[in-house]
């Protein structure tokens, strides 16, 4: 069995605007200057209190609290209003890859187990996963703790395993874990850094992504 591994923002789900909208709207709530939309962008992948250190260093331990509770309740609010979307043709290559009987599919995000879930359960994807690794339970990512517990709950070995991602973040992990990388060119960081990060290829569309897992599986 190959088990894939995926991350989720930027990779199966286009939640930029609700990451930005979220983010900018607690740093105001904060009383902090607003931050580019790239800046934001850049720490997706990140568990939340890593991505806030990263966009407010300055603020104090209080504040970036602040942030973190304001961001959730914003987010939560976005979500509630609408859904982020997966991606044009996620849900048919989780659907043919989940089909296979040499294949398990698993998750690893910076996100919460509780936004996990509501996710997964929008999109219809509860079932469709053998694993999910999310931030409540390991070290942000690029730490590589959350593929190695996916690899052990699903019994893969380190050569069986590809993560599939669309940050620095995501290959990091990987290399840190020994496993396979491949990139994905419609998320928040660009192909020459997933590349020079350790990805092995950057995927552009869902269909190619396809192929290239074909190719690390032979």
């Amino acid at each position: 069995m190959r088990l894939i591994v995926f991350d989720v923002d930027g990779t199966l789900v286009d939640s930029q605007h609700h990451i930005h909208g979220a983010m900018s709207r607690a740093l105001e709530f904060a009383g902090l200057e607003p931050v580019s939309r790239p800046r934001i962008l850049g720490t997706v992948g990140l568990s939340l209190p890593a991505a806030i250190a990263q966009i407010a260093p300055e603020a104090d331990a209080p504040t970036q609290a602040r942030i973190l509770s304001c961001y959730k309740a914003a987010y939560l609010q976005a979500r509630l209003a609408k859904d982020a979307p997966l991606y044009p043709g996620a849900l048919a290559c989780l659907g043919r890859l989940g089909a296979r009987d040499d294949v398990l599919l698993a998750v690893a995000t910076g996100k919460s187990r509780r936004g996990l879930s509501a996710l997964l359960e929008a999109h219809g994807l509860t079932n469709r996963f053998v694993s999910l690794q999310t931030a409540d339970d390991h070290p942000s990512k690029p730490n590589p703790e959350m593929l190695v517990a996916a690899m052990a709950e699903s019994g893969a070995a380190v050569t069986e395993t590809v993560m599939v991602g669309d940050t620095t973040f995501d290959m990091e992990m990987a290399r840190g874990a020994g496993v396979a990388a491949l990139g994905v060119a419609w998320g928040y960081h660009p192909d020459a850094a997933l590349t020079q990060a350790g990805a092995s290829a950057v995927a552009r569309d869902f269909s190619m992504l396809e192929d290239l897992i074909e190719e690390w599986m032979a």
